[in-house]
């Protein structure tokens, strides 16, 4: 399962609108989670601004110790853009390199309250 910023955002942020909801997903959280590098820097680039950098620092721990990073190469970033363009930039360039990780790995899944998934045919949006 891939797990989106506002996932991340809202399960570090107490004050954030869907925390009470990201806290009771936590259980239902499968091992090995996956996050593209460019929404790790996205959730931690948020929780940085809003609570300071020792938030962001430990929301950093979680993600090495309980995510797969899934770093942005080349080629990833050329689909991801395509899949930019055809969403005519409606769809973060973060968030299309996740649902072209997705697609390439057949996993359907994501944790995620960003509505802008439900666009996309064939994935499921756990919130």
């Amino acid at each position: 399962m891939f797990a989106d910023a506002s996932y991340w955002v809202a399960l570090s942020d107490k004050l954030d609108q869907w925390h009470p909801r990201a806290k009771k997903l936590v259980d239902r959280i499968e091992p090995d989670v996956r996050i593209i590098d460019l929404t790790a820097a996205e959730a931690l680039t948020i929780i940085g601004s809003r609570k300071g950098g020792k938030p962001a620092q430990e929301l950093y721990q979680v993600f090495l110790d309980s995510c797969s990073i899934i770093f942005v190469d080349s080629e990833l970033l050329s689909r991801a853009m395509d899949r930019h363009l055809k969403h005519d930039g409606r769809l973060s360039v973060p968030d299309c390199a996740t649902v072209e990780e997705m697609v390439r790995l057949n996993d359907r899944r994501i944790l995620s309250f960003d509505s802008d998934f439900d666009s996309i045919k064939g994935l499921e949006r756990v919130h």
